[in-house]
């Protein structure tokens, strides 16, 4: 089986009805409107359009604000994952399975690791070798060409720029794509929301920097590893 997370359950299906602020939106349920958490910075304004069917995961806990968290945006007829959490949990374990080749070599992965001055997602070690891998979470999709970021973001070209410095210290590095639905065809870095990311991208791969992007299958019950996709800087 492919590497694949579980969604966390029980669920409720809603209606999109707007956002409130950057981390909480109101979703209708036939017997009311209720507030969720969206695990999700980005602006997805393709997803989150009133009338969307979508899928909450109901939470618990005495440090929350509200009882659910948003999963999946029905667009188009396909699920999409807007839970931007899953993507480091996924690469982890897609890593340790041997399904990403071009890591397949690491026999270790931890995870939340500081090098220089930014936290990284993924260390892969492997004896005196060690890789520091950044996953990204993507989530639009135009005419089968995945797009990221979808609004600016300093700490992701932090991030890449700090990947550089990696690899000129003599460490080896790579930026990990997750595509959470399943209709991307290829990946470029959005320059029309971010030309910063996209230079600091582009100069990443030139300094060594491997960059992957994969697309995943998407489901209420599981997210899946699904084919890896050319990236087109």
């Amino acid at each position: 089986m492919k590497p694949h997370i579980l969604l966390a359950q029980p669920q409720r299906h809603g209606r999109f009805l707007r956002r409130l602020n950057r981390f909480a939106v109101e979703v209708e349920f036939d017997d009311g409107p209720v507030v969720a958490h969206l695990p999700n910075s980005g602006r997805m304004n393709e997803l989150l359009v009133a009338g969307h069917t979508v899928v909450l995961a109901e939470r618990h806990g005495l440090a929350r604000k509200t009882a659910f968290d948003m999963q999946l945006v029905q667009y188009d007829g396909r699920w999409v994952s807007v839970d931007s959490r899953i993507p480091n949990t996924l690469a982890a374990e897609a890593i340790r399975q041997r399904a990403i080749p071009a890591w397949a070599q690491y026999r270790e992965v931890w995870r939340e690791v500081t090098w220089g001055d930014s936290r990284f997602d993924l260390e892969l070690r492997e004896g005196q070798r060690c890789c520091l891998v950044e996953t990204k979470s993507v989530n639009l999709v135009e005419n089968g060409h995945a797009l990221f970021p979808d609004a600016p973001t300093m700490r992701g070209v932090r991030h890449v720029r700090t990947l550089i410095e990696a690899v000129r210290a003599g460490l080896e590095a790579g930026v990990l794509f997750i595509i959470q639905r399943e209709d991307a065809r290829v990946l470029s870095p959005f320059d029309a929301a971010d030309p910063d990311f996209g230079r600091a991208l582009r100069d990443a791969a030139a300094a060594g920097v491997v960059i992957e992007a994969y697309r995943c299958r998407v489901t209420p019950e599981r997210m899946t590893l699904d084919e890896r996709v050319p990236v087109q800087l």
